[in-house]
């Protein structure tokens, strides 16, 4: 709901909600700038605070420094009653959090209502992976040479070589790939640099597509993404996530296929043969290794699974 339409909940424009929807302006910038976080993440915050705020108008508080504890606690009652995912009522929990922080640290609040408040506890779902056979049949079934196989087979190749996610793989720029020293230079998640090796394999499906395809591709030649779609224009998510699930399916995968379906299998594929976990944490980009740690999760089952089957006592 947009502020000015909050602001008209409460009664005679008070003075102190209006002061506090620019405070609302006021942090989204300045976690903007600060903390360097991408679009996507403020308008998660600004959706957050907004639903927040308009709940709290409906109780009729009219300046920030009424809430207390029960208002918050009463607002994540509120979440779980309209049956909201628990991810969800935790990402809401972590934007008023924020916020009241930044409320105190400014000096518009006296005391934080959230202190020593817990969030609540996320059920960490494992990551659906490819088996090592499943990954070789999916990245040889685009096997032909015209430009939208040469393409495929060298977006395929990058994920699983590299890890990146398929919004950083379709904003690649040509010039982001360097085949003669086999690098990519990626740009995850608040703009953050990255440079990720490319394996053999990867160079060699990329070096086709450049030669083969992606100049074929390029309707204009001011072009400068790397993969591109029939029309010459940049791919989209979502038309990798049908060329992914396409070739999946003629490669007889019966697993659910997602477009981050590559980029769990190679870093779980990369710690069940003994790469160091810090050093997949920065090819993944994760800010906190504990992320990056759920794929030690994977192994550990994928190994039960193998022992249950193959040990003649399991």
């Amino acid at each position: 709901m947009p502020f000015i339409k909050i602001y008209g909940h409460f009664q005679n424009g008070a003075r102190g909600m209006k002061e506090l929807l620019i405070w609302i302006n006021r942090f989204i910038d300045y976690i903007g700038i600060e903390k360097g976080l991408a679009q996507n993440t403020l308008n998660s915050y600004e959706r957050d605070l907004t639903s927040y705020i308009h709940y709290i108008a409906e109780q009729g508080i009219t300046h920030i420094n009424e809430t207390t504890r029960t208002h918050v606690i009463s607002y994540l009652t509120h979440l779980q009653k309209q049956k909201r995912a628990t991810s969800t009522i935790s990402r809401n929990m972590a934007s008023i959090r924020n916020f009241y922080q930044f409320l105190h640290r400014e000096g518009v609040i006296g005391q934080d209502p959230t202190i020593h408040l817990e969030t609540p506890k996320i059920e960490k779902r494992l990551p659906k992976v490819l088996s090592l056979s499943e990954v070789e049949k999916l990245l040889a079934h685009p096997s032909g040479n015209d430009p939208a196989d040469l393409r495929d087979r060298a977006m395929l190749e990058l994920l699983y070589a590299t890890g990146i996610r398929v919004s950083e793989l379709v904003t690649l720029k040509v010039n982001q790939i360097n085949l003669n020293m086999g690098f990519v230079r990626c740009f995850g998640k608040g703009s953050k640099e990255r440079i990720i090796p490319l394996g053999m394999k990867a160079i060699e499906a990329l070096n086709l597509y450049l030669q083969n395809g992606w100049r074929k591709l390029a309707k204009n030649e001011n072009q400068d993404f790397l993969f591109l779609n029939q029309w010459g224009s940049q791919l989209t998510r979502q038309g990798f996530w049908k060329i992914i699930k396409k070739h999946a399916a003629n490669a007889g995968i019966r697993k659910s296929i997602t477009p981050h379906t590559l980029r769990h299998s190679f870093a779980t594929h990369l710690l069940e043969n003994g790469a160091d976990l810090r050093a997949v944490q920065e090819m993944l980009g994760h800010a906190d290794i504990s992320t990056t740690q759920i794929y030690t999760q994977v192994t550990k089952t994928r190994l039960k699974e193998v022992y249950d089957r193959a040990h003649p006592r399991a």
